[in-house]
């Protein structure tokens, strides 16, 4: 939710779009669900047209679909556009994480390995909500000290899209969260050991492909589709 503070000094627009897209982020917004104009804006206290022009952006950003007479409805999962999306955070993340890594510390990697820590907590105890957020924390701490900010803010966008879809991925092949666990243990040893550029990049690029290629062998589409609509009845 947007603070207080931090909404005063946006427009109403700006306020009205990070509403949104946080909704989507955090699972309260599932694929599918139709967003009420009406309701949020008595829910928010904000007037219709900073709504419907956030609507139009996230439409343009492929978070929503507008469908004329209908509305608004949060953009379902789709397979192709899926793996599209994991390849190019493959290689954002790979190129990002490889940048970082000369300047991780050694407080940066017991971090890391602190997440793993609990993400390993989460899976356990069939947490995937925490599992799923834990993740994307671990990632941010390998890759954000690339001290390339355009290249963080496209792995921003793109985290934030797969941390809606993974939350089904987790679902169609549950095995892979555990070797997640062990690939981020490979990925900070070879940082901490002052691995190549390279080594790493093909390392952390790999880590994400190892889940295409793990989804790709069950029946995702059945699978997540399933899901997202027990999700929105």
């Amino acid at each position: 939710m947007v603070s207080n503070e931090a909404a005063s000094t946006k427009s109403k627009s700006e306020q009205a779009y990070d509403i949104l897209k946080a909704r989507i982020a955090d699972g309260t917004f599932v694929p599918g669900f139709r967003i009420v104009i009406d309701q949020v804006s008595r829910e928010y206290g904000i007037s219709s047209g900073p709504w419907r022009e956030s609507l139009r952006r996230l439409e343009a950003e492929g978070w929503v679909e507008i469908t004329p007479n209908v509305g608004a409805t949060v953009k379902r999962f789709d397979g192709d556009a899926w793996k599209g999306t994991l390849r190019v955070l493959s290689r954002l993340e790979g190129l990002a994480t490889a940048l970082s890594a000369p300047n991780l510390t050694a407080d940066d990697l017991a971090e890391a390995r602190e997440l793993n820590a609990r993400m390993r907590t989460a899976l356990e105890s069939f947490d995937t909500a925490t599992f799923g957020q834990l993740n994307r924390e671990f990632h941010g701490v390998l890759y954000e000290k690339s001290e390339d900010e355009h290249l963080n803010t496209l792995l921003d966008a793109e985290w934030m899209r797969m941390q809606v879809i993974r939350r089904s991925a987790f679902w169609a092949a549950p095995g892979r969260a555990f070797a997640t666990l062990e690939e981020h243990e490979a990925i900070v040893a070879l940082i901490e050991g002052g691995g190549a550029f390279d080594e790493v990049e093909t390392l952390a690029r790999q880590h994400e492909i190892n889940t295409l290629v793990a989804v790709e062998t069950q029946d995702l589409e059945d699978q997540v589709a399933k899901f997202t609509d027990s999700q929105t009845k």
